[in-house]
Parts: structure tokens; sequence; C-alpha cells
């Protein structure tokens, strides 16, 4: 299979930490361009730059972009484009809060659902267009195993993810019959991790944590037991590694799907 992406432009949002930075680190294995985004400071910035340049990236600049804000997102996609044709989009950025309905807050779900599902539509509206011209395009949204199913007191973010599916379904139909197997085609589709090692769920596991005198390995065993039957987490390289392979030529007829990286969440 060939997974060689030099000279290819790769935008993942979100990218200075945790599973955005792994995409990012595993597409530049590959040789790609990578367009770095997300909310961070002067060194957590050249950090991300290192170790992506490191990987073997043809080259990396970070940009910047609110995702709750459609014009700061029209910026940053032109910003981008004019950088380098855009090959690859993978829409990572998101936030999370666990909250009961009866306690969310309208200024919680407009922000949860104005950076997990809007920001994704804005992006994805800019560049599908652009790779549909060129034949060949990879957008990849990064959808959460909540994407698939509920949990309790994640009314906006499972309500965002659903919507991310859903919105990823039919921008593949409109796009699947772009390009061919030779130039790899215009491809959507979903990665649902389930718990994977990240500071969005760190909350969560000190939340457990407190009933057993703030042991934190304690706290993420009763977290992941809860959903995940591995009883494992994943490592965010393993969300990388299918980011990669979905952007390659042989992946033409992948279109429209959601994978699950689950421990088999979803097959309870």
């Amino acid at each position: 299979m060939n997974n060689d992406l030099t000279g290819r432009v790769a935008l993942v949002t979100g990218s200075v930490q945790g599973i955005g930075l792994a995409i990012a680190t595993a597409l530049a294995q590959q040789g790609a361009r990578i367009a770095l985004h997300g909310l961070a400071d002067a060194d957590q910035i050249a950090e991300a730059s290192r170790i992506i340049l490191a990987a073997g990236a043809g080259d990396v600049r970070f940009f910047e972009g609110d995702m709750r804000d459609p014009d700061a997102i029209e910026t940053l996609m032109s910003a981008v484009e004019a950088w380098g044709p855009l090959d690859i989009l993978v829409n990572n950025a998101g936030i999370q809060r666990t909250v009961s309905l009866e306690d969310l807050t309208r200024e919680t779900w407009d922000a949860i659902i104005a950076v997990n599902l809007s920001g994704a539509l804005h992006t994805m509206r800019q560049a599908l267009p652009n790779m549909a011209r060129r034949g060949y395009g990879r957008v990849i949204n990064i959808a959460s195993v909540h994407g698939l199913v509920a949990s309790k007191e994640k009314a906006p973010y499972v309500a965002a993810k659903f919507g991310l599916v859903g919105l990823s379904k039919v921008a593949a139909l409109e796009y699947a019959a772009v390009g061919s197997a030779e130039t790899g085609g215009v491809t959507v589709n979903c990665i649902c991790p389930g718990w994977t090692d990240t500071p969005l769920i760190e909350p969560q596991i000190m939340a457990r944590a407190e009933k057993y005198g703030g042991d934190r390995a304690a706290g993420k065993a009763e977290l992941v037991a809860e959903k995940q039957p591995s009883a494992r987490t994943a490592d965010p390289s393993e969300i990388g590694a299918l980011a990669v392979w979905l952007c390659a030529p042989i992946a033409h007829n992948v279109t429209g799907t959601s994978i699950p990286i689950d421990g088999g969440w979803t097959a309870q």
C-alpha cells in the first residue's frame, strides 16, 4: 500500500496536543506538510512544531482560528489554502463538559455545538469543492464513540457528535463520484475513539479518583471498565495510524463510514 503523502497538505484542527497532535505526527511521518491549529501559547506551538518536523514533515506552520466563529474559520481556511492546496482535513478540535440536562446552560450548549459540529461544517464547506476540483481529498472527522452511542450527562457533546456523523454521511454522498481509483477520489469518514489517553478525559478520571483517595489509576480503571470491554484505553497514535490509512489511494471506496476504536464499547 502506498502511504506516501509527500507534497500533500494536511490541516489538523486542535493539533497541539492529544489525538490531534498524534494524527498530525502520523501524517508527518508520511511526508505531509502539516498545518497545525489550536489554542496554544508560543512554547506549545514551538514544541508541537518540533515534534512534527522531527517526524519527517515536509513543512509545518501554525494557523490561528476560533472554531466558534465562522468568520475566523473562513480566514483560517483561506490562509491554509494560500500556503498550499489543502488535500487532507482532519476536524479534531473539540470541547467537552459533563453536565445534566437540568444543569445545562445555554452558553455551554452553544459552545460545544459550535466547536464540535458547526466548526466542522464550515471547514468542510470550504475545503471539499477545492478537493473535488483536484480529484483527491480526505476529510476525517473525529466523531468519538459518542457519535454512535449516548451517555448520561453529555447531551451537548453527544448531540454534536451524532450530528457530525450525519453531516459526514451527507458530504460523503455528495462527493462520492469525484475523482477515480487512480487519483484517490474524495472521501469523508469519521473515526470514533472510545476512552483514549488524552487531557480531555482527565476531569472524568479525577472525579472517580476522589472515591479512592485521589488514586488516579483506580479512577481511570473504573472509568474504562464502565463502558470499554477491553479494559484498555487507546493510545492517540492508534487513531493517527488509522487516519494515515484512510488517506491512502487504496481507501478511495471507504467513504461515509464511522470507524470505532473503542475496545468493544459499541459492540455491546
